[in-house]
């Protein structure tokens, strides 16, 4: 099965961590998937739109995220289960009840720093690489919410993933961070690479010709696979990446045009990975969700 996705842009700012939010609620509440995201970003973003600051903090301190799993794995060479890292009973809309979360630390940049100081490149592939395999079966649909930039930890996940997704504004600075990261893939080809699933344009001002000249641009070039849904600049979307205490309907979270643009564009989401997963032969699936940790 292939079903593993990186998301990201060497440019920041573009926002993703609030469209890997809107998607997996959107995954979950209306097609039913076990969603799993990994926040890779030390910025821990997408982790607290998930959950309160307190919550966030406890599992943190507690050493319940992904730097802590990778600090034992990778840095300590133990074995641990990766079950015990992941979050469940997550989102505030209550519809979505099955998204699940491995949360982030701003410690993570140092866990770099640590890998690269000691060589410990190959092993940290080969983790990231053991983790996506085991994780494939179990979720309908992974999420990697990528930091923006080309880090170690980053080119691990790009390499192993299965497929990435890149979201842009539709703005010059964006479109070039976006040529960096096509000329980053170019490069060693042999070591593997994830496959494009799709550039996705984001935070677009419906009334702005701008917005839409470069929306066009990007279009027209096929290479981009751009989805035919974009996410529009909302002040709805903005709010959802606020994480409310009670639970709310996937309505209220996404009102009008927002939560009608998360839904088209889950619905492509899911019929790319499906063309992703006929173009490859079927994994041999070896466990179940009920494996998560409680």
């Amino acid at each position: 099965m292939r079903n593993t996705i990186a998301v990201m842009n060497t440019k920041g700012g573009v926002g993703k961590s609030t469209v890997v939010l809107a998607l997996a609620e959107t995954l979950s509440a209306f097609h039913g998937k076990n969603v799993l995201i990994v926040d890779s970003d030390s910025q821990a973003s997408v982790s607290a739109m998930l959950m309160t600051t307190a919550s966030l903090f406890k599992l943190q301190q507690d050493g319940q995220t992904i730097v802590d799993y990778l600090v034992r794995t990778v840095l300590h060479e133990e074995t641990v289960e990766w079950p015990r890292f992941v979050v469940r009973d997550l989102s505030d809309v209550d519809d979505a009840r099955s998204v699940y979360l491995i949360p982030s630390d701003m410690e993570l940049t140092l866990l770099e720093r640590e890998v690269s100081k000691g060589g410990h490149h190959g092993r940290l592939r080969g983790t990231i690489k053991g983790l996506i395999e085991a994780v494939r079966p179990v979720f309908d649909v992974v999420l990697i919410d990528c930091p923006p930039g080309l880090s170690v930890l980053t080119e691990c996940w790009l390499r192993e993933a299965d497929f990435h997704l890149s979201p842009t504004k539709p703005d010059y600075v964006s479109v070039c961070g976006l040529e960096v990261f096509r000329r980053f893939k170019a490069l060693n080809p042999e070591m593997g690479f994830a496959e494009n699933i799709g550039t996705l344009i984001s935070m677009k001002d419906k009334l702005s010709p701008s917005d839409e000249e470069y929306h066009r641009w990007l279009r027209d070039n096929a290479e981009n696979r751009c989805f035919e849904q974009p996410v529009p600049r909302s002040n709805a979307l903005q709010d959802a990446a606020r994480f409310a205490p009670h639970q709310r309907s996937y309505a209220a979270k996404y009102p009008g045009e927002a939560g009608a643009a998360m839904k088209a564009l889950a619905k492509e989401v899911l019929v790319r990975i499906a063309a992703g997963q006929a173009s490859a032969p079927e994994k041999v699936e070896t466990a179940k969700t009920s494996e998560v940790a409680e």
